[in-house]
């Protein structure tokens, strides 16, 4: 079996890859594949698949996935049979991104930080003008989306004490311990109600632009916005402004409306973000850790192994 490994995210875990697949032929291109390396593969992983790529692929039997988005892959041109699959284990690290900075952001340490660069002691205790923040115990988180991210995240804010809320599309949610649960429909209710957003909903026609101005109203003045999602889950503008303007306290900000290209840099937006004091913007790291490409690696080997042994694979997303 030919395994064409596309995911520069896998390389540092390379040796436990082969080391569960003996007598495979592993093959580490990077990212940069070329059609015809997919000749004579059996397995492709990668996030990135079109349809040059599926006119080559003369042998193909699986494409599989380092991660959970499949935004990459041009599904109209694959066979029915064609096994695509992928992967999550970012839970824990996102939950961990999630929770700091809603410390962080809540208790003003950002600011802080900036401040105190230029000798200024940004604390009631120098400036009893400036509030005295709560813990992370007194804060209501407002979950919009509440799949394996929500529900690992929840479970970390609950160890601080905090009560929570999620709207979903569906409105279902399990037994998980919120106040309250209910479909996007209650998105300004619940907005309302949070001190912390965490916006984890995956990104569709019914999704994208969710978050607008009145949304970020309804968040207010003391809200604190996190999206771990897809960016355009919240209008670009909207959030632009509404930071700006202190429509809303602070947001964290993971997953951006513009990402570099052929080995570009680019800005992560169309607005000037990185002027704003009160955002925490990071590139789209909040799931990169060891533990989460090492616990991907397991998952593809695992299904690359009932492939070969014509057992069912787990996450099938097209032709299972």
């Amino acid at each position: 079996m030919k395994i064409l490994v596309a995911d520069a995210n896998l390389a540092p875990h390379r040796e436990r890859f082969e080391a569960a697949l003996p007598g495979a032929c592993v093959c580490w291109q990077g990212s940069g594949v070329a059609p015809d390396d997919l000749r004579d593969a059996d397995v492709y992983v990668g996030s990135r698949f079109t349809a040059a790529m599926a006119a080559s692929a003369e042998k193909l039997k699986l494409i599989h996935i380092a991660g959970a988005g499949t935004d990459k892959v041009d599904f109209a041109a694959l066979p029915p049979d064609m096994l695509v699959a992928n992967t999550f284990h970012h839970e824990q690290s996102i939950a961990e991104y999630v929770v700091a900075a809603a410390v962080m952001l809540r208790r003003g340490f950002l600011t802080q930080d900036r401040l105190l660069r230029r000798d200024i002691w940004a604390t009631s205790v120098y400036e009893p003008a400036i509030p005295q923040p709560g813990t992370l115990a007194d804060a209501h988180i407002g979950f919009v989306g509440f799949g394996h991210i929500g529900r690992r995240t929840w479970d970390l804010f609950r160890g601080f004490g905090c009560t929570g809320a999620a709207v979903t599309g569906s409105g279902r949610v399990p037994d998980a311990g919120l106040a309250w649960a209910g479909d996007t429909g209650e998105l300004d209710r619940l907005l309302r109600e949070c001190d912390v957003a965490v916006v984890c909903a995956p990104r569709n026609e019914h999704t994208e632009g969710m978050i607008g101005p009145p949304q970020l109203q309804a968040l207010g003045a003391d809200g604190v916005l996190i999206n771990v999602g897809r960016g355009p889950l919240v209008a670009e503008r909207a959030l632009y402004e509404a930071l700006a303007g202190g429509v809303i306290l602070a947001a964290a900000i993971d997953v951006w409306y513009r990402y570099p290209s052929g080995g570009d840099i680019s800005a992560p937006g169309h607005l000037p973000f990185a002027d704003l004091p009160n955002l925490l913007m990071t590139p789209h790291s909040s799931g990169v850790t060891r533990d989460t490409f090492a616990g991907r690696v397991d998952d593809v080997v695992a299904n690359i192994g009932r492939l070969a042994r014509r057992e069912p694979l787990r996450n099938v997303v097209h032709g299972g």
